[in-house]
């Protein structure tokens, strides 16, 4: 598939042409009668009415002013629309509701459709839009809304048919028609992966159904709506599709999180029950500790402990059984202390707080010598997709299946590395032989620019690359790649801010740095546990601002 040039005044319309032809043979099993009929009926009509309707899909909303609708490449749109409105595709609607009324219509055609209506002619339009809200004004048409008007406002009526078009070619509706556009210009650049006719991300047109029920209920979540409504709508879907399955995870323990805060506890708790989101059960022991449950909070968590899940629960187990046995009448129990870190106390002229508290520390390490960067979770994360990027875009089957993934499917699948287990394997050989440095090296060369779930290219430069390949050691890698593969989504995130360099030495030293009032974060803390455990060289640098010279 070929994003075709933006030079083209009708690259829009190629693009979406390849949309179709490519979801007609790849899902045709999927497709209902609606969405077969669009498609053969689209592909009859002449291009200028193929060119509006497309215009119209890539915009936002579904109505639209026809003095809106003139593209030079296009032509008469009047003559276009004909096709489109005797199909029934596009209409005049009958009635508007009055705040579709005020985002079609400008503020000077507002003053004179409710000249009789406004108290406050000066007012703002969304003043205005909350005054007549309050008259609770019918629908009506936009003859009776604006007699005096020669607007025609017209509706696109099959956004609906288009977004299931769009879900299935892109496995997901957060991506749109623009990728074509940021292909085009070189803005997005992405891995050519080969994928066979089976690889798809939806299987089964109850698959589209419920990817699109899912994205609906999201929407609704985020617009504020009663989330027991929306449990009820979840109730009975399910999918043997993994990536469904994450997505009803995420939203179902997003609906848990706001059930929290709204003290709908046992809603909460049965919510957070049937959820298989990686922290759904750790909230379970939450919701039974803030409502006091404190005998079934400490079962929970003893068994939860037999079996932690992640390094995440085991930091949270760590915290919460002390604090539930006290809560029973248990003698106090001290949780081991781990050996301590190096600490670093700075105390740095006030005036430095300008820079941010990273690049201060940046700068007074550097006076001391060695290379400093400010990296956080970019390098170490970097190197890995450098050096893993043949087993991350292996072609396994299902992962990729479209050109326009930045990741595989199944990143954050529990089974991810296992599928690629040889692959992976080859990767990480090559840091017990040291063939690692050149293999990262050829990698940053050939696919600088490529998008990648791992490689930050904007701060990944050839001199910390070169830096970092000689002070840091292959063992060391190697464990953080493997921490990272245990729990992708997780791990990725945490690591120390700065990482010092001493190339003639051959060694390094990461810096976590914490102004004055903040704290470790919980992932950091993991971090910094895991560093010591395996002997990679860490700091904590505390800094204090002092307003002497």
């Amino acid at each position: 598939m070929i994003a075709h040039s933006v030079d083209d005044p009708f690259y829009y319309l190629h693009n979406f042409r390849q949309v179709l032809a490519w979801v007609g043979q790849r899902y045709e099993d999927l497709l209902d009668e609606q969405e077969k009929a669009f498609i053969a009926a689209f592909t009859q009509l002449e291009a200028p009415a193929q060119a509006l309707l497309v215009r119209m899909v890539m915009r936002k909303g579904e109505l639209f002013r026809g003095d809106r609708l003139e593209y030079d490449e296009i032509g008469d749109t009047c003559q276009a629309l004909q096709p489109l409105q005797a199909l029934g595709w596009v209409r005049e609607p009958e009635r508007l509701e009055l705040e579709q009324l005020f985002a079609l219509l400008r503020k000077d055609e507002l003053a004179n459709c409710f000249a009789d209506r406004l108290s406050r002619p000066r007012a703002a339009k969304h003043e205005w839009l909350s005054h007549l809200q309050q008259m609770a004004l019918a629908p009506r048409s936009l003859a009776e809304w604006f007699p005096a008007t020669g607007v025609r406002i017209y509706e696109w009526c099959l956004q609906p048919v288009c977004d299931r078009i769009r879900l299935l070619f892109f496995g997901n509706l957060y991506q749109d028609w623009s990728d074509f556009v940021l292909a085009d210009l070189g803005v997005m650049r992405y891995e050519h992966v080969p994928f066979s006719a089976d690889s798809r991300a939806l299987q089964q047109r109850t698959d589209l159904d419920l990817a699109m029920a899912l994205h609906r209920c999201a929407e609704r979540l985020d617009q504020g709506d009663d989330t027991l409504s929306i449990l009820a709508t979840l109730q009975g879907l399910r999918s043997e599709n993994p990536w469904l399955a994450r997505r009803q995870a995420r939203l179902l323990f997003a609906l848990g999180q706001q059930c929290e805060r709204q003290g709908e506890w046992d809603q909460a708790m049965a919510v957070y029950t049937q959820c298989s989101h990686a922290q759904a059960r750790i909230r379970q022991v939450r919701v039974l500790e803030r409502t006091q449950c404190w005998a079934q909070a400490h079962a929970l968590a003893l068994q939860l402990a037999a079996a932690p899940a992640n390094a995440l629960e085991v930091q949270a187990l760590e915290r919460m059984l002390p604090r539930l046995a006290r809560k029973l009448g248990g003698p106090p129990q001290r949780r081991q202390r781990a050996a301590p870190l190096e600490l670093i106390e700075l105390e740095l002229p006030r005036a430095h707080a300008a820079l941010g508290v990273e690049e201060a520390v940046r700068q007074h390490l550097a006076q001391a010598g060695g290379q400093v960067h400010y990296v956080e979770n970019t390098l170490f994360n970097s190197l890995f997709g450098l050096l893993c990027w043949e087993a991350i875009f292996a072609p396994v089957p299902g992962a990729f299946f479209h050109p326009f993934q930045a990741a595989p499917q199944d990143l954050h699948d529990s089974d991810f590395q296992h599928r690629r287990s040889a692959d992976f394997a080859r990767c990480l050989g090559r840091l017990e032989d040291g063939s690692h440095q050149q293999a990262i090296l050829d990698c940053y060369a050939a696919k600088r620019g490529l998008q990648s779930p791992f490689v930050f290219w904007g701060m990944l430069s050839e001199a910390l690359l070169q830096q970092a390949l000689v002070c840091l050691p292959g063992e060391h890698l190697k464990q953080c790649f493997l921490r990272l593969l245990q729990d992708i989504r997780n791990n990725r995130t945490g690591m120390p801010d700065l990482i010092q360099f001493w190339p003639e030495q051959g060694r390094y030293r990461m810096v976590e740095v914490k102004g004055p009032g903040d704290r470790l974060q919980d992932n950091q803390l993991r971090w910094l546990e895991f560093c010591r455990a395996h002997g990679l060289p860490v700091a904590v640098c505390h800094v204090r601002w002092s307003d002497a010279a």
